[in-house]
Order: structure tokens, then sequence, then C-alpha cells
């Protein structure tokens, strides 16, 4: 009787605060539930965790060179569109990058906002190839607890922005996050491309730069929301989430620059030692870049890399 209560009230509460959703994304693919992206996620983690490489123990690694070029490149491609499309529907035509609210009216910009979020969001399920990718080429130690974690709630996240939120200044961190995935997944194309083509790499080592700035333009943007005197926010629970996102990578990827670079700079000797080290035990990648794990975000050849906030893609070496 109580589990039947329960469970009554737990879909009344479903119900009464599906009611407040925005009508416009209703009959949108994969808006009507989050089960059906629930789904989806639960497949994916199945898939990556357990499943692939169970399948893939006695099996070579697939060489997938030619998809990851194609696969990089379109994931440039589709954020360079989807910038395009958030500049036009607000950030470049209206938006005062103050409090900008979600309109939730037909209005042509309003809808290709909504639009474009979505957008977004179903980009997040194909970034989900990225974890497949490390699974079909047995790289299965950078299938990290934190890359599948972050892979797994951006779109379950999102699947509530797009529902309840579509627009206004919640959505500044996506177009930034676009921006970035513009450099960062061509980083990734010209490096599955093979060792002849290293040498247009050369800016590798700003790369987490990039990250730190990101994370500080979301971070002040959004936190302009607890200073502004009237910004009647219907749904200010999600400006939160994104400013608290913004924060706690911010905080990881200054601790990832003082382990890799500046506490590094302070320990020559390991610099110097470290080819010695590999060619002795393998332990240590030559390149220095990394200095064990930093928090999950580094390891001997991950570097943290952002994907909506946290990607631990992989940045390909000569070797690879």
């Amino acid at each position: 009787m109580v589990f039947d209560s329960l469970t009554s009230g737990a879909v009344l509460l479903y119900e009464e605060w599906l009611q407040q959703a925005d009508p416009r994304t209703e009959e949108w693919p994969l808006m009507s539930s989050p089960f059906p992206q629930t789904v989806i996620i639960v497949a994916y983690i199945y898939f990556v965790t357990t499943l692939g490489p169970r399948l893939m123990e006695n099996q070579k690694p697939f060489d997938l060179k030619n998809a990851m070029i194609v696969y990089n490149f379109s994931i440039v491609g589709f954020s360079l569109y989807m910038i395009y499309e958030y500049l036009m529907s607000g950030w470049a035509n209206g938006y005062s990058y103050r409090c900008d609210l979600v309109d939730y009216s037909n209005n042509p910009l309003a809808v290709r906002m909504a639009w474009t979020c979505w957008l977004y969001y179903f980009s997040k399920f194909i970034e989900m190839l990225d974890t497949i990718f490390f699974v079909l080429r047995k790289k299965t130690s950078q299938v990290t607890f934190l890359h599948v974690f972050h892979h797994s709630i951006m779109p379950f996240t999102w699947w509530f922005g797009v529902k309840f939120s579509a627009g206004g200044m919640g959505t500044f961190h996506a177009m930034l996050n676009c921006c970035v995935h513009v450099i960062m997944y061509s980083y990734y194309a010209v490096c599955a491309m093979g060792p002849a083509y290293q040498k247009y790499l050369w800016w590798k080592k700003y790369m987490t730069i990039i990250q730190l700035v990101q994370f500080v333009m979301v971070t002040v943007h959004i936190g302009q929301y607890v200073f502004i005197e009237d910004c009647p926010w219907k749904f200010p629970v999600f400006l939160y989430i994104i400013g608290l996102y913004g924060l706690i990578f911010l905080v990881l990827f200054l601790n990832f620059w003082y382990h890799a670079y500046t506490k590094g700079k302070r320990l020559p000797k390991v610099e110097q030692n470290s080819k010695a080290l590999q060619n002795a035990n393998g332990a240590y990648h030559a390149n220095g870049v990394a200095k064990g794990a930093a928090n999950g975000i580094s390891n001997d050849k991950t570097n943290g890399v952002t994907n909506g906030f946290y990607h631990s893609n992989t940045v390909h070496t000569k070797e690879e």
C-alpha cells in the first residue's frame, strides 16, 4: 500500500511538472519523455563498460583511421553550424549578454533558438562515438569513470534544458563550447591523419589555456544572475547548475595546469629522466605532457579536454 501510494504520488508530480514544459518542443525527436534517452544512455554505459570490452577481448583492434578523420571533421562542421545558429537566433541578434530571458513565444527567432538547443542536445549522442571508438580500438584505459559519466550526464541534463529553458542566457556556455569543439576536434582530426601531419599541431600546448578561458567566461557570464536584481528566469535551477559545472571544471583544469606545467617546471630532473624511465619500464610517457593522473584529468596519453564541460578524449601522439 505504501509503495503504491508513493508510486501514484510520483506519477502525479511528474505529470504536473511536465505541464510546465515548453509546448514548442513536445513533438521534437526524443523530447516527449526522458525515458527514450535514458534507454540510449543505459545502453551506451553497458556497451562501453561491459559488453564492448568483452566482445573485443579476443579480437584485434579495429583500424578506424578513416572513420575517425571523417567523424572529427564532421563534428567540426556541425559545431560551426551551431555557432552560426546560436549567433543568428540571439547572441548576435538582440541578446544583451546579461539577463537574457527565454522567449517561449512562436517568434521565428525564438523557435530557431530552441531548435539550436535541440541540435546541441542531439550532438551529445553523436559524441558518444568518442568512447565507442576507444572500445573498438581497445584503448580501454581511456574509458575512465569521469569520461563515461560526462558523456552520460550531458544529454540527460540537456534534455531538461531543451524541455524547459530552450534559450536565453543559459545557452551562452553551449555556444562557447561549440567554439572550443571547432578547435579541439580539428586537432583530433589532424592527429588521426598520422605522423606526417604532426608538424601542424604546434598549438597543442595552448589547448589547456583555451579550456581555462572557456570556464572563466562561462562562470563569469552565468554568475551575473546572482547580482542582477531583476532577472525573472522561470527555471533558475538551470543557471545554478551551469554555474556549478563551470566552477567545478575550472578548479579541475587549474589543478591539471598546476601539476602538468607549474609543478612540472619546478622538477627539471623528472623531465630529464622521463625518457630513461620510459625505456626502463614503459611507465612514464617521454613527452612530459603527463605528470601522472591529475584528478583523472590526464594520464600518460590522455589530456583533459572539454566536451560540454569535460571531455576525456584522446590527444593522439606520434606513437599512435
